[in-house]
């Protein structure tokens, strides 16, 4: 399970270290700042994912400051428009704002970016380099939550359980 827990950080360390890049690259057209938070919302997250954070936010003991009243469907560890959890947040949080490639239901790959960015862009001109390859790294996320699942003795998980982040909220406030 540990082994997980690592390779879990490898790939987050990966998904920030490419992220970074693609922010450089789209500076000019990244309008994301602290206060722009259309993003955050109440997603559902792997198990790994899940007890990644919540064992890293108790190993550091921090304890997140939370809403008192939230936004429907918003993330609850969203505050006066930022994120109390940053530094642990989930891979799809470290993803916001970039153009995301991806397979589409229809076999097809499609591109998803966010219109507040990307408003006066060509979308002719993304391309495999300069967009986020997010089924690989997906796909690298479902293994090693794969893994995860059935080492885990806390709880049963299937493979593809999915926690609403939510509840990790629950879990801090309780404990």
């Amino acid at each position: 399970m540990q082994e997980s827990i690592k390779q879990y950080k490898r790939i987050r360390d990966k998904v920030d270290t490419l992220s970074g890049k693609l922010e450089a690259e789209h500076q000019k057209h990244l309008s994301c700042k602290m206060g722009c938070d259309l993003c955050c919302m109440d997603y559902s997250i792997l198990p790994l994912e899940y007890y990644s954070i919540r064992d890293a936010l108790k190993a550091r003991n921090l304890v997140p400051e939370l809403p008192s009243v939230n936004k429907p469907g918003s993330c609850v560890f969203l505050k006066d428009h930022k994120c109390t959890i940053y530094d642990e947040r989930p891979v799809i949080c470290r993803t916001h704002g970039l153009p995301l490639l991806f397979m589409g239901e229809d076999d097809n790959w499609e591109l998803s970016a966010c219109e507040l960015n990307f408003n006066n862009f060509d979308f002719a001109d993304f391309t495999n380099e300069n967009t986020f390859p997010q089924d690989r790294i997906n796909s690298e996320l479902f293994m090693a939550n794969e893994t995860f699942v059935q080492e885990f003795d806390e709880k049963k998980y299937d493979e593809f359980d999915l926690i609403p982040i939510r509840i990790l909220a629950e879990e801090i406030k309780t404990k």
